[in-house]
Order: C-alpha cells, then structure tokens, then sequence
C-alpha cells in the first residue's frame, strides 16, 4: 500500500465545501464516540457504529449529504481510537491507556470506492456526493494512469496551511528486489548528533525548528498583535488580517515539518540502501518529551520520524530493522561489558576498568549493534504500533498526516 499525494485547484466554493465536508466528517467521528460511550454495557463494535452512521444521516440532513462510505471511514476512524484504548488495557501499558477523545479540528475526510471519479487524463477529480464539492484539478507529478481504478482503495481530503491536498491509497506490493551490501550498522539517536554508527562516522542534528525560531517568534508576534479579546469575549470572529496572519505563522510551521521529514526520509533512505541489517534504540518517544528541559530539542531532532521511514525502506527492500532496548547502551563499555555511569553532559567515554576509550554516542551504537545481533533485539516493531499504515493502509489521521506518502512537498 502506497499513498500518492496532489495538491488540488479549485474554487473558494469548492474550498468552502472541503470546510464542510471536513466538518461533517468529525460530527460524525465524534457522535459515533458518544454513542460507543453511552452504551458501552451493551458492546459496540465496529459494526455497530456503521450501522449508526445511517441513524445520523436520518436525523441530521447535512451528515446525508455526506457519502455515505465517507460517513463509514469517519465511523472507523473513531473505531480505530476505542480498538487502541483497549488493546493498550489488555497489554497493561503504564500510565494513561490512550482513552478516545473528542475532536475538535480534523483537517481531512476520506471516502473509500464511492463518491469521486478521475477524469479520462487522471488530472481532475469529481466528487459526486451532495456537499457540491465538484470537479478538482490534480497538481502532481505523479501518474495515476500506471493503476487500476479497482486499486484505489481510498481517496483523502486534506486541509493545511498552504492550500488543499488529495491522497490516494493505492493497493500495491511496495517491497522491491535489492542487492545484498554485506554491511551492518547499529545506530544511537541522540540531540548532539542526530545519528551516530558503531563505525565512528556520525551526522549533524539539523535543528530545523532552532534555526527558524526568530522566523516563527516575529509571525507569531504578529498574529498576536491582531488578535482581538473583545471581539473573542462577544464570541465574534477575528478579523481578516488575523487570519492572514495566522495562516502565515502556520505555514511557517508547515516548513519546518516538511524540512524536517524529508531530511529524515533521505537519511533513512541512505542507512537502508548502505546495510543489510539496521539496529537502533527503541526510544519511547512519547515518554522522553515530559521533560521540559528537552522537549523541544527531542521534538526538533524528529527521531519518531526517521525511525518510521527506516522502517517502512526496510520493508520495502527487504532489509532487517532492529528495535534493541536502549537501557545502559551508553553506560556500559563496549569494550569490556562494565557499565560506567556518566552523565548527560560528560560526551566521551573513558572506562577506568579496561583503559577503553571512545566517543559516548559512538560506544552507544557498538552496544546496540551488539544487542542488535543477539536474542535480546526484536524484529517487527513498529513505531505506529502492530501494523503500521503503510502495510494496512486503511485508515489516516484526523490531522491529515500518514507517514507512507512518498511524494515530495509540492
């Protein structure tokens, strides 16, 4: 399963019924949650909340004139929360298990195999439902013609800051024959470095959200500067040279994300083609940003990002990923096996024990290479959970994200 992405070109109206759509879409997500909330004595199920999705188009006229498998995709999606909220009981995960919230702003609706038609070119899109959305013409440069209509499982719509995009979920095999390279690597994520390997050869955090702050900080000053608290206290809207701005700050932001993603789809591309065996930590992620003092560098480095692409290129290439645990990898000497306690600040490692000494992300990749090689690392973990959306492909976000579009920012 892969997703093609192209920017569309329409109207305002046209833009207007995306709006609505998209709306309609998330009423219906979050009236399925209600009601899988209201009656969890009498088990909902997957089904049960479809069958629901004709109730709402039956008392509320503007959900029927939804699609109505764009009706079901919305149902699915508050699904696939409640199936995570449960299977997170189950395993007994720490903390909090994930309860499903209400949404407050999807940016994408989904229809499935009804409701759009391409055009005879591939280059225009029309969607037939009732929200008069109409005919979109398709900015890519992609070829829908090399596909079938039938393996096209899903058609997206999704709204970010600089315009609106359409993504197709197409049914194919993505794995590809490659040549073995004899090469094994272990990896060490870190904030100094973004990655550094078990050779000694390491690469530069980018620090993409850094560079750009006094960028981001001077936006959002002005977006600040034209947001009015009367107008928020009588409930009124903002005014147009707000928004303006606020779409500016976002787009600013979108930047960054996108230079951030496709820095770590290129270096996980580069790690996968080099070796036949990737292993790397597998970092909770989620865990590590409560700390306030590096959050936003953790959140800057995109570690969850790179290990996604690492792992979707290993599955397409056929090569082994390995999710070692990252307990004591930079503690224990590489040479001897004797654990050294450092601190964050202390960079090299010098083991009084054996005399051994090395940098302290470079000993840290010998060890989980090590750990990579033994009983103790497990293949096939994702970082998006038992099956991640590229090998399903069956659902997206609510903010419009899916970690397997391969098409390059338009």
């Amino acid at each position: 399963m892969i997703v093609y992405e192209f920017k569309v070109k329409g109207k305002d109206k046209q833009y207007q019924a995306i709006d609505e759509a998209i709306r309609t879409s998330q009423f219906i997500q979050n009236k399925c949650l209600r009601y899988w909330m209201d009656n969890k004595e009498s088990k909902v199920d997957k089904y049960a909340l479809n069958k629901y999705c004709a109730v709402l188009a039956a008392e509320f006229p503007f959900a029927d004139e939804l699609n109505s498998m764009a009706r079901q995709s919305a149902a699915e999606r508050s699904w696939s929360a409640i199936a995570r909220f449960y299977n997170n009981c189950k395993k007994k995960v720490k903390g909090k298990k994930g309860f499903p919230k209400f949404k407050k702003n999807c940016r994408s609706v989904e229809y499935k195999s009804s409701g759009w038609k391409l055009s005879d070119t591939r280059k225009a899109i029309t969607f037939s439902d009732n929200k008069g959305i109409g005919t979109l013409k398709l900015k890519g440069t992609y070829d829908l013609n090399y596909y079938d209509i039938k393996q096209i499982k899903r058609v997206r719509l999704v709204r970010r800051a600089d315009g609106y995009y359409a993504q197709f979920a197409i049914d194919i095999d993505v794995r590809v024959e490659s040549q073995p390279t004899n090469q094994i690597v272990g990896l060490d994520l870190g904030l100094k470095y973004f990655i550094a390997d078990n050779k000694g050869n390491v690469e530069q955090s980018p620090q993409f959200h850094r560079k750009s702050q006094k960028q981001l900080n001077r936006a959002n000053r002005k977006k600040s500067k034209k947001f009015s608290k009367e107008r928020n206290k009588a409930k009124q809207r903002q005014s147009n040279n707000y928004h303006k701005a606020r779409i500016r700050y976002a787009r600013k932001h979108l930047k960054v994300s996108r230079q951030r993603k496709e820095y770590c789809k290129k270096l996980a591309y580069s790690v996968i083609q080099s070796n036949d065996l990737v292993a790397y930590e597998d970092l909770n992620v989620k865990g590590l940003v409560k700390n306030r003092h590096l959050a936003k560098s953790i959140s800057d480095a995109g570690w969850y990002t790179f290990r996604s692409w690492l792992e979707y290129f290993g599955h397409k290439y056929g090569k082994v990923t390995v999710a070692v645990p990252p307990h004591n990898t930079s503690q224990n000497c590489s040479n001897c096996g004797e654990k050294v306690k450092k601190s964050l600040s202390i960079r090299t490692h010098v083991c009084p024990h054996c005399g051994y000494t090395e940098d302290r992300d470079i000993n840290a990749a010998i060890n989980i290479l090590r750990l990579g090689l033994s009983t103790m690392g497990h293949t096939g973990t994702y970082a998006t959970g038992d099956l991640p959306s590229w090998a399903v492909g069956a659902s997206l976000l609510s903010n419009g994200e899916s970690l397997n579009v391969e098409s390059p920012p338009l």
